[in-house]
């Protein structure tokens, strides 16, 4: 079918990007500054952000509040030349004030050990590169993609297993393998200190699987489906909000809910498709990247988006910096990442 074209052509085109082996150093060095795109040189808050979406609703809404504006595009930072090699995911550790990027090095299915954490100062600055290594042979960690911090862990995805780190040290804290997942991807926090991770369900030749699932792990590290079906459009990013999961999805183009007993509300469509990551931010706003249309998207209502980052090429997971109301962007293909002040 020509979506499956589209699709699988994409995933081929991650499985091009970098293809570093475990022992090869990454381009650029530790302690590289940001470079702005568009004239700003550093990030900051925005005028006109207040207050945005109200609570979630069934249905695949998320309800509505008055406003909340994004910063023009020239306020962007690009942190770039800073050796990243394919960032999929930026998350705020709000405990560390930082930011960590999850750069795969590589393919995105290949079990190669050479995957790296970076983190970032709020100001763009590299604070440690490879602050957690691969390539170190105490550390696993093949093609990391979405992360969370629960509990005192920091949870990674990595293609069939969920790996544990220290949230403060990134000391290794042991691993959950998913039986039958083919191509975990995004992370989200659950309560008692668990995760939801998403499975997008491709193979390791980036085609369909029939696998797609979305799994609740708890802090024990027992793993039951939340819901699990071949028709759920290659599910990518998630978000828990109000007791419930929110999706959206790489194949079919489209946000939808799924509560804690696995009911899933029916799908809405984005403006474009090839959706990538989903953060909640203040007061509740949505925010999720597209590939297909180069852009993040933001509503206040699931039926109300708008473009507040464009011509961006492969926005990936996307991470929201809490304190200062910062989108963070990984682009893949480029490998840099975009701060955003909102």
């Amino acid at each position: 079918m020509k979506r499956t074209t589209i699709i699988c052509a994409s995933l081929l085109v991650l499985a091009a990007a970098g293809g570093c082996k475990k022992k090869e150093p990454a381009k650029g060095a530790a302690g590289s500054g940001s470079a702005a795109t568009g004239g700003s040189a550093a990030t900051g808050s925005a005028a006109g952000s207040g207050a945005a979406m109200g609570s979630a609703g069934a249905g695949g809404a998320m309800g509505s509040a008055a406003g909340s504006a994004a910063a023009p595009a020239d306020q962007r930072v690009v942190v770039k030349d800073a050796g990243f090699m394919t960032p999929e995911s930026v998350l705020y550790d709000e405990g560390g004030d930082a930011y960590l990027v999850a750069n795969i090095n590589g393919s995105p299915a290949e079990a190669d050990d050479n995957g790296f954490i970076s983190k970032l100062t709020p100001d763009g600055k590299v604070a440690a590169l490879k602050w957690i290594d691969g390539a170190k042979p105490d550390v696993k960690l093949d093609a990391p993609k979405g992360m969370a911090i629960s509990g005192d862990i920091l949870w990674v995805a990595d293609i069939t297993v969920v790996r544990k780190f220290d949230a403060k040290t990134g000391a290794p804290r042991g691993e959950v393998k998913v039986p039958r997942a083919s191509f975990l991807n995004d992370v989200a926090p659950a309560d008692g200190g668990g995760i939801y991770v998403s499975d997008t369900g491709v193979d390791a030749k980036f085609a369909p699987a029939g696998t797609d699932a979305v799994y609740h792990i708890t802090a024990d590290g027992k793993v039951k489906p939340l819901i699990k079906s071949k028709d759920l459009g290659l599910p990518n990013g998630l978000a828990v909000s109000n007791g419930s999961v929110w999706v959206v999805t790489f194949g079919s183009g489209e946000l939808y809910e799924v509560s804690m007993k696995g009911e899933k509300t029916a799908g809405v469509k984005l403006p474009k498709g090839q959706l990538d990551g989903f953060v909640v931010g203040k007061g509740g706003e949505m925010f999720v990247s597209s590939w297909e249309g180069k852009a993040v998207y933001a509503a206040k209502s699931a039926a109300d988006w708008r473009v507040v980052l464009g011509d961006v090429q492969a926005p990936a997971d996307l991470g929201w910096d809490s304190k200062r109301n910062v989108l963070l962007v990984p682009q893949f293909l480029d490998n840099a990442v975009v701060l955003l002040p909102l």
